[in-house]
C-alpha cells in the first residue's frame, strides 16, 4: 500500500474527514491555529500507530507502556509503527542535561574513567599507577651501588603515642622502622607526644642496587630478593611504598593507586564511570550534590535602600517582624559601642569593615542592655550575624511558610565549592587531551566534535570507517584532522585502541546534533531551559542516529526556536530521514519547510468549530493555485503581511545594557530606543535569551517590580527610571494541572462566577459564587471531584477515562446545573469556544472585553474550560498576552516576548501584530524574540546578535531600523531580510 488511508476522523473538531498521505514521503498538515492539524497528526494518526504496535506486545509488556486511548475514527489502513516527536518532551529535571539526555554524556563518562589522565589537585602532577613489576624495574635502572631504603608508610601526620601500632610492628619481626624521619630499631622505646602528629614508616629491607638486570633463563637472586621485598612493602603500607637514598636522603615514592608524593594524603579513589557522574555520590560535589549551585543569601536584598540608617530597619528581614525587631535593635546598640559605629550612620555610609561585622557576625562576647515587662538589666551574648542567621534558620526550620520567607533573600547562584562544576575536585583532575570532563561539556557541539576528532591518533592520514553498536554505518573520522595550532594532546595507539568504539559513537552523535542546527548548544545546558523546538530537534537527531527503515514520523513546528539560515539543515535532515525509507508528517507554518514538501495538506478553513475540514491537499504548486487555500493565498503573495510604511523613532528616551558578559556574550554594550517595537534576531545560540532573559528581564522585574531575580555578568543597566513596569511573558505553561484554563487563568471565571450567583435562582437559593467552582466542595459533583471523568486503572491496558455518570462531564451536582443565565448553565458556559462566548457575554463589559483581547491574539478557537494541560507553549504565551493586555498601560510599560509567533499560521501572525503595534502606539515598548521575518520586518528597530552560535556568537553584528539592518553584509538576518524588503 503506498498512501495512509484516514476514513471518518471525529476527534476534537475534526468534521468525519476522510484523507490519503502518501507513504515514504514528506508530507506537511498545515493550517490556521485551532484547525484541527494536531488532532489529525498527533490525536489520531499517531496515536492509533502506537496503539497498534503496542497491541502486538503480550499482555505482561504491555502494563509497563503508556498506551494511547483509540481514536474516533471509522478505520486507517496502510499504518506502520509510529515515533511521535513533539515539543513537551524537554526534561525539566535540574539535573537532566543536553549531554545526559543525548546519552553523549554517558560515553564521556566511559572515556575518561578508561583512559583519563589522573592529576594532583593540589600541585597539577600527573599520577600513574605502578604495578610491583614496574616498580622493581624502576629501582632496578637506579646508579649501580645506591643504597636504598624500602619503608612501608603505616601512619602518616595522625596525632598519637602509637603504642599498640609499634609494638606490632616488632611481634611481626621487623628490625627497623623510621619515625618522624628518623631510622629507629625495634629494640628502642621511642616515646611519642600524643598531641603532636607523627609519621610511622617499616623498613622492609635495606639494598644495595646491584647486579639487578634480568638474565636469559635464569633466575637472579637479587632481582627475586627486590621483588619479594617490594610485594611485602606494598602489601604493609596498603598500596604504596618509599624508596629511602641512604646517602642523600631523598625519596621516591610508588603506588598501585593514584598517590602524589608531594601530597600523599590526597585521597584519589580507583576512577569508575560513576565517578564522573554528577548524580551519585561517588562523583558529585558534597556541598552543592551535583546541582552546581545551592540558595545563597542575596546581600544586596538584605539592604534594599542603603540610605537609611539602622535604626531606620535599613537591615530588611529584621522589619517583617516587631519582636525580632525590638530585640535586634537592642544587640546592635550593643555592637555599635563594641565596634565604633552609630545607629543614626546611614547603612551607605559605615565602613566595608563595619558592614561585614554587622552582615557575617562579631566573634566576642556583647553586654547588651535590656528593660522588658519581665526583665531588666544587662546579659551577655555574641552576634551571629544577618547572614549566618538567615542560613542557620533556613537549614534548622520545619515551617514551610519561613523557610519561603528567607528565600525571598536568597539567590541561586554557582556553588562556591566546585564553582558549578558539580563534580569533586579530584574527579575534575582527570584529563583526557588535556582536558577534564566539565571542560569538554562546556565546549559548544561544533568545538566539541572536533575536540574529540582530534584525539584519534594520526595513523598516516589514513581514515577510519566508523560503524556505531547499532551496526549503521556513520560518516568517517579523519584520522588527522588536526591544526598546526591544535592544544589537544591525542590518544596513545594503546588507548585509543581500548576506547575507540566509544569515541566513534561521541563523534557521531555530536554530528548528528549539528545536522540538525544545534552547533550552538553545549553539552552541560542545562535541557529544562531549552526551548520546544531545540528539545525536539535533539530528539530527531537521535532518530537519524537510531537508522529505521519503514517507521512513521510526526513532527510538531520541528522549526521553532531556528533561523532561517538552519533552515537548511533541518529540512535535509527531514529528507534524510525519508529516503531512509519512512513516512515523515510534520505539522508545520515555516515558509521553506512548506515549499520544500512532497505533498500538503491544509486543514480549515478557521479554528475550533469553524475548522476541522480538509481545505486543500497537493504540491506547493496546487495549494498555490487553490482559491480557497489561505496558505496558498501567502505562498503566491496575494495576500501578506503588510511592510510599515514609517518606522517609529522612539520617545528620545533608552535603556542601555553596558558590559554584558553572560554565558557567551562578549562584553557587549547595548541601547533599546523606548517607545518603539524592538526586535532581538540573530542565529540560534547567538546570545538572544542571554542578554534578554540572563541580564535585561531579571534586573527590570527586580527594579521595577520587586521582584527577587537578578540579572547576571553586566555592567549597569541604565535608564531603568523612564518606566514604571516591565511584563516578562514567556511559553512556560499558566499551569500545571487540568484545573486550570483560560478562563481561570484570565480572571473570566470569577466574573462568570459573580453573574450565576447574581441570578434570581441563586440568590433564592443562598448560593454565593463558591456555589459555581468546580476546585471545592458545594457546586461540583463529588463522584469524580470535579474532573467531570474518572481514571479506570486497566493494568496491561491504558487507563480508561470514563465519563463521570453522575453528572455526565459537566462538573457540576444537579442542584448547581439547575441555575441558568440566559438558558445556559455554568458548565455550557465553560465550553464555548472564547468567540461564541464573546457573543454570549455581549452586554457584560467586562467580560466581553477579555474576550476580545483572547481573539485578538488569536485564541478565539479555545474552550472556556479547556485544560492548561493541553495547551502548547505559543497558546499559553498568548493567553498570557492577553491576561497582560487587560491591565491599565500607562504607557511606560515595557513588554519582552519570547517568539510570540510560536504555533502562529500566517494570518495569525498578522492579527498578533496588530496587537502588538496598539500596545506600542499607546507609548509602550514592546521587544520580541524572534526568528520570523514577518515580525522582524515590521519592527522599529532590530539588534541583530552573532555572528554564528555558541562561542563564534555574543557580538552586536548590527543595530537599526530593518532597512538599515538589511544592509550589512555580514548579518544572516540582514540577508535574509534584504529579500524580503525587495518584495514590498
Amino acid at each position: 500500500m503506498d498512501h495512509i488511508h484516514v476514513k471518518g476522523a471525529r476527534m476534537h473538531n475534526l468534521r468525519n474527514i476522510d484523507v490519503s498521505i502518501p507513504r515514504n514521503q514528506l508530507t506537511v498538515i498545515t493550517g490556521v491555529s485551532g484547525s484541527g492539524k494536531s488532532t489529525l497528526a498527533f490525536d489520531t494518526i499517531f496515536a492509533e500507530g502506537q496503539r497498534r504496535y503496542v497491541e502486538s506486545l503480550s499482555a505482561y509488556a504491555r502494563q509497563f507502556i503508556a498506551q494511547m486511548e483509540k481514536p474516533e475514527v471509522d478505520s486507517i489502513e496502510g499504518l506502520s509503527p509510529a515515533i511521535s516527536i513533539d515539543q513537551k518532551s524537554a526534561p525539566r529535571n535540574p539535573r537532566s542535561t543536553v549531554g545526559t539526555v543525548t546519552e553523549i554524556y554517558d560515553y564521556m563518562r566511559l572515556l575518561w574513567a578508561k583512559v583519563g589522565k589522573v592529576h594532583c589537585t593540589t600541585c597539577g602532577r600527573m599520577l600513574e599507577r605502578q604495578s610491583p613489576s614496574q616498580i622493581v624495574d624502576h629501582i632496578a635502572a637506579m646508579k649501580d651501588g645506591t643504597k636504598i631504603f624500602l619503608l612501608s608508610p603505616i601512619v602518616e601526620g595522625r596525632k598519637g603515642e602509637h603504642t599498640k601500632l609499634i609494638d606490632a610492628i616488632r611481634r611481626e619481626g621487623f628490625v627497623r622502622m623510621r619515625i618522624d624521619g628518623q631510622i629507629v630499631t625495634s629494640d628502642e622505646e621511642p616515646t611519642l607526644d600524643p598531641k603532636k602528629v607523627h609519621t610511622i614508616e617499616i623498613v622492609v629491607d635495606r639494598l644495595v642496587v646491584r647486579d639487578l638486570e634480568t638474565k636469559d633463563n635464569e633466575i637472579n637472586p637479587n632481582r627475586t630478593r627486590l621483588a619479594d621485598s617490594v610485594e611485602l612493602a606494598l602489601k604493609k603500607g596498603e598500596g604504596s611504598l618509599i624508596v629511602l637514598d641512604a646517602d642523600t636522603n631523598q625519596e621516591q615514592r610508588f603506588s598501585e593507586s593514584f598517590v602524589c608524593p608531594d601530597h600523599p594524603l590526597q585521597d584519589i579513589p580507583d576512577l569508575e564511570p560513576r565517578s564522573f557522574s554528577f548524580n551519585s555520590p561517588h562523583g558529585a560535589c558534597a556541598e552543592c550534590h551535583g546541582l552546581g549551585s545551592i540558595l545563597q543569601i542575596d546581600e544586596s536584598s538584605l539592604i534594599p535602600n542603603p540610605v537609611l540608617t539602622l535604626a531606620e530597619g535599613a537591615i530588611h528581614p529584621w522589619t517583617t517582624s516587631a519582636s525580632r525587631m525590638g530585640f535586634m535593635m537592642h544587640v546592635l546598640e550593643a555592637l555599635s559601642k563594641a565596634v565604633g559605629f552609630s545607629m543614626a550612620t546611614p547603612w551607605k555610609k559605615l565602613t566595608e569593615e563595619q558592614r561585614n561585622i554587622i552582615l557575617r557576625g562579631y566573634p566576642h562576647a556583647l553586654q547588651v542592655r535590656m528593660e522588658t515587662g519581665s526583665f531588666g538589666g544587662f546579659y551577655r551574648t555574641t552576634y551571629e550575624g544577618v547572614i549566618p542567621n538567615l542560613q542557620r534558620r533556613h537549614s534548622e526550620t520545619e515551617s514551610s511558610y519561613v523557610r519561603s520567607q528567607i528565600e525571598e533573600y536568597m539567590l541561586e547562584l554557582p556553588c562556591p565549592s566546585c564553582k558549578g562544576q558539580r563534580l569533586r575536585p579530584e574527579i575534575l583532575g582527570v584529563t583526557v587531551g588535556g582536558k577534564n570532563i566539565v571542560e569538554v561539556t562546556d565546549m559548544s557541539v561544533d568545538v566539541a566534535e572536533q575536540f574529540f576528532s582530534e584525539l584519534v591518533p594520526s595513523n598516516g592520514n589514513k581514515k577510519e570507517e566508523r560503524t556505531s553498536d547499532r551496526g549503521h554505518r556513520t560518516e568517517d573520522i579523519p584520522s588527522s584532522t588536526r591544526s598546526p595550532k591544535s592544544e589537544v594532546r591525542s590518544l596513545s595507539s594503546y588507548d585509543y585502541t581500548i576506547v575507540k568504539k566509544v569515541l566513534q559513537e561521541v563523534i557521531a552523535r555530536l554530528s548528528f546534533l549539528k545536522n540538525v542546527g544545534l552547533t550552538y548548544l553545549t553539552l552541560s545546558r542545562s535541557a529544562s531551559s531549552l526551548s520546544g523546538g531545540e528539545a525536539q530537534r535533539i530528539r530527531l537527531a537521535t532518530q537519524i542516529g537510531s537508522a529505521l527503515e519503514g517507521v512513521l514520523y510526526v513532527l510538531d513546528e520541528p522549526s521553532i526556536g531556528l533561523h532561517q539560515r538552519d533552515n537548511a539543515r533541518l529540512i535535509a535532515t527531514l529528507t534524510k530521514l525519508r529516503d531512509l525509507g519512512n513516512t515523515v508528517i510534520v505539522v508545520e507554518h515555516d515558509e521553506e519547510t512548506i515549499e520544500a514538501a512532497d505533498y500538503l495538506l491544509e486543514i480549515g478553513p478557521g479554528a475550533g468549530k469553524y475548522g476541522g475540514q480538509v481545505v486543500a491537499q497537493g504540491t506547493p504548486e496546487a495549494l498555490i493555485k487553490n482559491p480557497e487555500s489561505v496558505t496558498g493565498q501567502y505562498l503566491s503573495g496575494r495576500k501578506r503581511i503588510e511592510i510599515p510604511k514609517k518606522r517609529r523613532p522612539g520617545n528620545g528616551q533608552s535603556i542601555t545594557v553596558t558590559d554584558a558578559h553572560h554565558h557567551n556574550l562578549q562584553h557587549v554594550d547595548v541601547s533599546l530606543p523606548l517607545g518603539t517595537f524592538i526586535g532581538i534576531a540573530g542565529v540560534s545560540g547567538s546570545g538572544k535569551s542571554s542578554l534578554i532573559h540572563g541580564i535585561l528581564g531579571p534586573e527590570l522585574q527586580r527594579t521595577l517590580n520587586k521582584a527577587h531575580d537578578k540579572g547576571q555578568n553586566f555592567g549597569e543597566v541604565e535608564g531603568l527610571e523612564n518606566l514604571d513596569k516591565a511584563i516578562v511573558i514567556d511559553q512556560s505553561p499558566i499551569g500545571r494541572t487540568p484545573r486550570s484554563n483560560p478562563a481561570t487563568y484570565t480572571g473570566i471565571f470569577t466574573d462568570v462566577r459573580d453573574i450565576f450567583a447574581g441570578t434570581p435562582e441563586a440568590k433564592l437559593r443562598g448560593y454565593q459564587p463558591g456555589r459555581f467552582s468546580f476546585n471545592v466542595k458545594g457546586g461540583r459533583c463529588e463522584e469524580c471531584e470535579g474532573d467531570g471523568l474518572k481514571r479506570i486503572e486497566m493494568h496491561f491496558l491504558p487507563d480508561v477515562f470514563v465519563t463521570c455518570e453522575m453528572c455526565h462531564g459537566k462538573r457540576y451536582n444537579r442542584e448547581t446545573l439547575e441555575v441558568t443565565y440566559k438558558g445556559k448553565n455554568i458548565a455550557d458556559v465553560l465550553d464555548m469556544t472564547v468567540t461564541e462566548a464573546s457573543g454570549f457575554f455581549t452586554a457584560i463589559p467586562t467580560i466581553k472585553k477579555k474576550l476580545e483581547t483572547l481573539d485578538d491574539v488569536g485564541l478565539g478557537y479555545l474552550h472556556l474550560g479547556q485544560s492548561a494541560t493541553t495547551l502548547s507553549g505559543g497558546e499559553a504565551q498568548r493567553v498570557k498576552l492577553a491576561t497582560e493586555l487587560l491591565r491599565r498601560s500607562t504607557g511606560q510599560t515595557f513588554y519582552i516576548l519570547d517568539e510570540p509567533t510560536t504555533g502562529l499560521h500566517f494570518d495569525d501572525i498578522r492579527r498578533l501584530l496588530t496587537v502588538l503595534e496598539r500596545l506600542v502606539e499607546k507609548g509602550n515598548t514592546v521587544l520580541v524574540i524572534e526568528h520570523n521575518l514577518d515580525v522582524l520586518k515590521s519592527v522599529d528597530h532590530i539588534i541583530d546578535l552573532g555572528p554564528d552560535g555558541g562561542s563564534g556568537g555574543g557580538h552586536i553584528i548590527a543595530t537599526g531600523t530593518p532597512e538599515e539592518v538589511a544592509k550589512v553584509e555580514k548579518s544572516y538576518t540582514g540577508q535574509y531580510l534584504k529579500k524580503m524588503l525587495a518584495k514590498r
